[in-house]
């Protein structure tokens, strides 16, 4: 299902192991759900066989995530889940997503998730590489 201003999707069904005692997803799924979405997402891009060392050589840490639980998905649901590059700071990127009942289109989940590329030995927030950057802002919007 398109979805405007996302050019990517993936989808996946709710597990058992999923729900809680209320049969629901369990609110920390959402979180692996975005995890899921965004691998998804990373490859769909080609930018590892784009960029190479470029890639490889980045880290990128969760630094601050919002949520917002709309409507639940229960066992059995599909999941789409749609991905964008909602904005590309200095050395940070703001994931967004939306997490929408495969079969009715309705939006249960958005999350803004913000990462920020980081020197591992230091731990300190490096700017993003300007290949990286490049390669991002040419990436479809949907």
């Amino acid at each position: 299902m398109a979805r405007p201003g996302f050019a990517f999707s993936c989808q996946f069904k709710v597990r058992y192991a999923e729900i809680d005692g209320q049969k629901v997803v369990f609110n920390s799924r959402y979180l692996e759900y975005a995890d899921v979405a965004v691998t998804e997402f990373w490859d769909w891009t080609g930018i590892a066989a784009a960029l190479g060392g470029a890639w490889e050589r980045t880290e990128f840490h969760v630094r601050h995530t919002e949520i917002d639980y709309l409507k639940p998905f229960v066992l059995g649901d599909t999941v789409e889940a749609f991905v964008r590059i909602g904005r590309i700071g200095n050395s940070s990127l703001t994931q967004s997503f939306e997490l929408c009942h495969a079969e009715t289109g309705e939006v249960h989940t958005k999350i803004e998730m913000v990462i920020v590329n980081v020197h591992l030995p230091t731990g300190k927030a490096l700017p993003i590489a300007p290949e990286v950057r490049a390669f991002l802002e040419a990436l479809p919007g949907g």
